[in-house]
């Protein structure tokens, strides 16, 4: 017989107690909570992320849909018609992720704030995890002075690796110097892909949060090019040791730019022969419409409490993680 039991135990109570804190941490800061669709009629064309498909209905009357990655298209979309500063606790999917720091369905923070960019958002992501962390004795807490390093000097340094001119090949080359052995014929990106997460974030210290930012332009559809650093974009990720808990952009306005991106995606995808999900139809019209000055970050819930209850499997904090839902 199925064990039926929900997984998730002591972790239960933490988890209500966390939802309370984010709430609370937004209130204070006059930010508006809102609701999106789980279900779109289109989604993202980011080759990283996988989309679920759904569909009801004989061909007579049949519905179908994506469920969502991220609420990030229909909050833009609010933005645009000038909601002002706002958060969402969502429930999202991605397909092809399972183990011990994914599960398909999860909980997704995401917010947006007018007038900030993306350095003065990763500050905020920093004072989030600060405070909640200090709402209970018990609770895990970040060491105090994240580091916060450029994503091509952070590969420089480690690996010595130029992330804007060394094309595959010498990503390559790098990666089995470090004894790494990846099956499959991986592109540019997804070898910088493969060497940050096998060989760079695992020796991040465990108690101390970092900020990587300026990531290639080409890892970021929806950001702004770097003020900076040509070839870059204003992307951050913050991580807390080896794991990553969020990814911000200070965000693309232009819908041009928009365009030209996706089609970059699209063709990505159809070189790496990955399915072509419908492009969501709205968002487009929203950034013609007039997106505001605003950066925007999404942070993992389930993997926030994970440090918080110093867990290493995501499993123990999820009543019911994939395979027992």
């Amino acid at each position: 017989m199925s064990d039926w039991r929900p997984r998730a135990g002591g972790a239960r109570v933490a988890r209500a107690r966390l939802l309370a804190e984010l709430r609370g941490f937004f209130a204070r800061r006059g930010v508006l909570e809102v609701e999106t669709p789980v279900l779109g009629r289109g989604t993202v064309l980011d080759p990283a992320i996988e989309s679920w498909h759904a569909r009801s209905g004989d061909r007579a009357d049949r519905m179908e849909g994506w469920l969502q990655t991220s609420p990030e298209y229909p909050m833009k979309r609010l933005l645009a018609d000038g909601a002002g500063d706002i958060y969402q606790i969502a429930r999202v999917f991605r397909g092809g992720e399972s183990g011990a720091r994914h599960n398909p369905e999860f909980s997704l923070l995401e917010w947006y704030r007018l007038g900030l960019d993306d350095r003065t958002l990763a500050d905020e992501v920093v004072t989030l995890l600060q405070e909640v962390a200090a709402a209970d004795p018990a609770w895990h807490a970040p060491d105090p002075g994240p580091r916060v390093v450029a994503y091509p000097d952070l590969l420089h340094e480690a690996l010595g690796v130029d992330v804007l001119h060394d094309d595959a090949a010498r990503l390559q080359a790098v990666a089995a110097q470090r004894g790494l052995t990846v099956h499959g014929e991986l592109d540019r990106d997804a070898w910088l892909d493969a060497l940050v997460s096998l060989c760079v974030v695992p020796e991040f210290p465990p108690g101390r949060v970092t900020i990587l930012h300026d990531y290639p332009e080409s890892q970021a559809i929806l950001a702004r090019r770097s003020r900076e650093r040509p070839g870059c974009a204003a992307r951050f990720e913050v991580y807390w040791g080896d794991l990553e808990l969020a990814n911000g952009y200070f965000e693309l306005t232009d819908p041009a730019e928009f365009r030209r991106r996706r089609e970059q995606d699209r063709a990505l995808r159809r070189a790496r022969g990955q399915p072509e999900p419908a492009a969501d139809p709205f968002l487009e019209a929203a950034l013609e419409a007039g997106l505001p000055d605003c950066a925007g970050v999404a942070l993992g819930v389930d993997r926030l409490l994970m440090r918080l209850l110093g867990e290493d499997d995501i499993r123990r904090v999820i009543d019911f993680p994939w395979g027992c839902a």
